[in-house]
C-alpha cells in the first residue's frame, strides 16, 4: 500500500487492479528469513495438500427439534411440513436454511420441503400420507365432529368447515382438536360463544378461537348499529345527498 499511496484512482476496480500487481510482485520476492518467496512456499507445501472446494457454497443452517403431530406434520416457523406417517409422534430434527426445510429422523433425511412463510397452512407431500387415506390413533373426523357436538352446534360447525376447507382433513386435526381441547380449560358454554364470534368473523382457525377467549370477545356482541353520523345535526348532509 505504501507503494501506492501517491497515486489516484478514479474507481474501486482500478485501485484493486493496481493493488492486484503489487501483490503478484510482493509474492514473488525473496525474503530474507525464509529464503524463499511466498509463491515458492505456497507452491511447495500449501498446494500438494489443498483439497477441493465443495460442490455447493456454504449455506447457514438452523437446526430444531420437533415431535410430529397426529396429522403426519411438524410445525416450524407458524407452517406445517409433512413427514412420513410411520413416524407419528416421533420427535425429529429439522434443518432450516433461508429456502429449504429438511426433516431428520436417526440422522436420516425423511423429508425435504421448500421453506414457506408462517401462515398456518400445510405443506403435504403424498407419499407421506397413509394408504387409502388411513386414520391414526383412533382419530378420524367423525370422532372429531362428535366431541365438537358436545360442546354445542356452534363448535360443531366451525370445525366441520375446518375440515371440509382443507386439501386433506388430516390437516385440519391439530385445529380442531385444539379447540375440542380448550372446553376442558374454558368451558363449555365459553368454547361455544367463542365459536359462534369466530364464524361470525370469518375466522376459521384455532389460533383465532383462543384469541377470542383470551380477550373475553366472547362476552362481547359485535355492533350490528347500522352505518350513520354519530351525532344528528343540520350542517350533516346524509347520504341521500350524494343521491
Amino acid at each position: 500500500m505504501a507503494a501506492l499511496r501517491n497515486r489516484q484512482f478514479a474507481s474501486l476496480a482500478e485501485a484493486n487492479a493496481a493493488i492486484r500487481e503489487m501483490l503478484e510482485t510482493l509474492n514473488g520476492k525473496v525474503t530474507r528469513h525464509l529464503g524463499a518467496s511466498r509463491r515458492e512456499l505456497f507452491e511447495a507445501l500449501d498446494r500438494p495438500v489443498l483439497r477441493p472446494l465443495p460442490i455447493a457454497r456454504y449455506e447457514y443452517a438452523e437446526w430444531l427439534e420437533r415431535k410430529v403431530g397426529i396429522d403426519y406434520h411438524v410445525e416450524i416457523e407458524k407452517h406445517y411440513y409433512s413427514v412420513p406417517h410411520r413416524l407419528l409422534k416421533k420427535k425429529l430434527w429439522a434443518r432450516l436454511t433461508a429456502r429449504t426445510v429438511e426433516i431428520f429422523h436417526e440422522g436420516e433425511r425423511v423429508a425435504s420441503h421448500r421453506r414457506t412463510s408462517g401462515n398456518r397452512k400445510h405443506t403435504t407431500v403424498s407419499d407421506h400420507m397413509p394408504d387409502a387415506h388411513q386414520r391414526y390413533e383412533g382419530w378420524t373426523p367423525a370422532r372429531i365432529k362428535r366431541k365438537a357436538a358436545r360442546i354445542g352446534p356452534n363448535t360443531a360447525t366451525l370445525v366441520d368447515l375446518i375440515l371440509t376447507t382443507k386439501p386433506h382433513p388430516e390437516q385440519g386435526f391439530r385445529a380442531c382438536l385444539g379447540i375440542v381441547t380448550l372446553a376442558s380449560s374454558e368451558g363449555y358454554e365459553a368454547v361455544e360463544a367463542a365459536c359462534l364470534r369466530a364464524l361470525e368473523i370469518g375466522a376459521a382457525s384455532y389460533s383465532s378461537v383462543k384469541s377470542i377467549l383470551q380477550n373475553k370477545l366472547h362476552r362481547k356482541r359485535p355492533d350490528t348499529r347500522p352505518e350513520g353520523p354519530a351525532i344528528t345535526h343540520p350542517n350533516i348532509r346524509g347520504a341521500d345527498y350524494f343521491h
